[in-house]
């Protein structure tokens, strides 16, 4: 396949990241922006004033705020927050053409309804448009991207060919994308290593050290398959890219917002505090929450994933949670 107009739908930092990443493949990118300011910038600095600044953008690359502009896409790449992704695809549907075609590249659940994304574009466009759409996740940050440097991410759809051919279109010399038929273990992949990944920063801003960021990764891995299973994923997937690649990334890069959250919350900062000197969406925190109703839902033990709810919603001490953590029952590993 061969798309030369392509659109991106949100310009935060991985948003912006991709329209740079595809500006080489497509003639013309249309970057969607929610914010005026940031579209402003792009058009005439060339550069996004909010995210991502110290990177210049292509030339071919058009920002608007008005969703009618994406009419015309051959292919359209999803890239909003979550908790935000029904709106805006309810807004976005008008105007995608019956040969248009999709990949999403958020992550998350959304909290409301305990929804995968995938889901809800099934519940928005209907069920035929999951043979359209695509999913992208692995470890992979923005600046990495827009900086050239090389990263492998995962891409899954219900769809071989298609997967295919947009694993082709958007990889080149430093980007490579794996493919893989396993959605639902793709998507809880992306969504719940960014809970884990609070874990590993609160337990580093407590001081705990490597040792407890370890046994955090490894243990909160077996949570996270314990959950896949019970939700239709493969197992083995939580072994790859989006799985253990991308909890690595997050639950132990210093870029990692995720991470950065929980290392404050380990200091004792306030949730609210952490929110008001942040200028981008930790996806985890609201993760967080629906993890938490899922476990409950399904009776699935997932203590280090409750730990962290307790901590950011029954505003637990983070020392105490830990303790209690450590005071269980000792068991088999599995």
């Amino acid at each position: 396949m061969d798309f030369q107009h392509v659109s991106v739908i949100g310009a935060g930092s991985w948003g912006t990241a991709l329209a740079a990443l595809l500006a080489e493949k497509a003639k013309n990118i249309t970057l969607w922006c929610y914010e005026a300011q940031v579209a402003h910038g792009i058009n005439q600095q060339r550069r996004n004033p909010l995210f991502v600044s110290e990177y210049a953008l292509p030339a071919n690359i058009r920002a608007t705020t008005h969703m009618w502009d994406v009419a015309d896409s051959q292919l359209i790449v999803v890239v909003v927050p979550t908790q935000f992704t029904r709106t805006v695809l309810q807004s976005l549907k008008p105007h995608v053409g019956d040969d248009c075609v999709a990949i999403s590249a958020s992550k998350g659940i959304e909290g409301a309804t305990l929804t995968l994304i995938s889901t809800i574009y099934q519940q928005v466009f209907g069920q035929d448009f999951l043979d359209r759409i695509c999913f992208l996740s692995g470890p992979s940050f923005a600046r990495d991207v827009l900086a050239g440097l090389p990263t492998a991410v995962a891409l899954a759809g219900y769809r071989p060919d298609l997967v295919q051919s947009l694993q082709h279109f958007c990889s080149n010399s430093f980007f490579r994308i794996y493919r893989t038929h396993d959605v639902v273990g793709l998507e809880l992949g992306g969504a719940l290593k960014n809970v884990i990944a609070l874990a590993a920063g609160i337990s580093d801003g407590l001081g705990f050290g490597h040792s407890a960021r370890a046994a955090l990764i490894t243990r909160g891995l077996a949570e996270m398959i314990r959950l896949g299973e019970c939700l239709g994923a493969e197992p083995g997937t939580f072994a790859g890219l989006s799985g253990l690649g991308d909890l690595l990334l997050t639950a132990t890069s210093e870029n990692s917002r995720n991470r950065k959250v929980g290392f404050y919350l380990g200091q004792g900062q306030s949730l609210e505090a952490i929110r008001i000197g942040s200028g981008e969406v930790a996806e985890g925190v609201r993760t967080a929450e629906a993890v938490y109703q899922l476990a409950g839902k399904h009776a699935i033990d997932m203590p280090i994933s409750t730990a962290v709810y307790q901590i950011l919603y029954e505003h637990r001490v983070p020392r105490s949670v830990v303790a209690a953590l450590m005071e269980r029952d000792l068991k088999r590993e599995s």
